[in-house]
């Protein structure tokens, strides 16, 4: 199916901070954030089992129970099973997210994208989001950085198994969209030459963004629109950085690209252009972009996105932006060249 026909809006609601990613977010705290996302109108939840060892799935189901299942659209990940068996969350091997969710639950977390794991996976989420259903399976960090030189041995192993799953519970309408869930254009990019299992669309964090677009512009995002295949964009603020945050890809920001996040700013504060709603309109401006989903660990920070949305941005901005150099020639932009 569709995304663009599945999803309820442009503006969803990414999880992952509820999994007490970067800090130990009170449980008010979370609580609260997600009833600001549905007072604010939001519909389309975004989690996984990876977020804090199933914290933030707990936490999502507890927030959302009661409320009208048809309303709203649940996405989760398969490829981590959450045992009950406990270990150090902070001696987990992340790959390049290092200690992101040391905050987490204590419950060990295993990789396994076989058949058998995906379907226990879903048995598990559902349990935990308190629901019969979620709407989207995303195939999990299937990339380099988790995974490094190992990286296409997962993911074969995830084509043997969990794409296989996945596209049978589609055809049976046990779920109604699957695909990958990656911080990479790789694997997407070897999803979409394959013969076999055909995905709906793709869940990209970090790859196309205001800061970084260039790789994925030019390997996905036009096959997939080609296709009919909806991307969400998760990370439109790469990690921060491009609202004011000193973190890029979870690190420290190289100078580089905050001297490009300056100038990008010097030219907003120009036009009153938010840099809120310079990153979500450009992410937006993509055909094949079917939602952008931003992280939130604070009520505050959904009226935020919301405003940055509606936001009204000047034609002369993006031309200025484009003629800088500051986004790819090739990008679609907001405007009527």
């Amino acid at each position: 199916m569709a995304l663009d026909d599945l999803l309820p809006g442009k503006l969803g609601f990414g999880t992952a901070p509820l999994g007490n990613m970067f800090r130990d977010i009170p449980h008010a705290e979370a609580r609260a954030t997600v009833d600001a996302a549905w007072n604010d109108g939001i519909r389309y939840f975004d989690t996984a089992p990876f977020y804090g060892a199933g914290l933030a799935e707990l936490r999502l189901g507890e927030a959302l129970a009661g409320k009208p299942r048809r309303d709203y659209v649940l996405s989760t990940k398969v490829g981590r099973l959450v045992l009950d068996e406990v270990e150090d969350p902070s001696a987990r091997d992340l790959g390049e997210k290092g200690d992101v969710f040391k905050h987490g639950r204590r419950n060990k977390v295993v990789n396994d994208y076989s058949a058998d794991a995906t379907l226990r996976s879903i048995e598990d989420s559902l349990k935990r989001l308190k629901t019969d259903h979620v709407e989207i399976v995303w195939v999990h960090d299937i990339a380099q950085d988790f995974y490094g030189d190992e990286w296409l041995g997962v993911f074969e192993s995830a084509r043997k198994g969990a794409f296989k799953v996945l596209d049978r519970l589609r055809d049976e309408g046990v779920i109604r969209a699957w695909g990958l869930g990656v911080n990479r254009v790789e694997p997407i990019e070897l999803l979409l030459a394959l013969e076999g299992p055909k995905p709906d669309g793709f869940l990209l964090a970090g790859r196309y963004t205001l800061l970084d677009h260039d790789r994925a512009l030019q390997r996905v995002m036009p096959d997939a629109a080609a296709r009919g295949l909806g991307v969400v964009i998760g990370g439109p603020y790469s990690s921060g950085a491009l609202v004011g945050g000193p973190n890029f890809e979870y690190a420290p920001a190289r100078p580089e690209l905050l001297a490009r996040v300056a100038r990008i700013k010097t030219i907003a504060d120009r036009y009153g252009v938010s840099m809120k709603a310079a990153g979500l309109h450009f992410a937006l401006a993509h055909p094949a972009v079917a939602a952008v989903i931003p992280g939130a660990s604070k009520p505050g920070r959904i009226p935020e996105d919301r405003a940055a949305l509606n936001e009204v941005v000047p034609a002369d901005f993006w031309r200025e932006l484009r003629e800088a150099g500051l986004v790819n020639r090739a990008a679609p932009l907001p405007i009527a060249d």
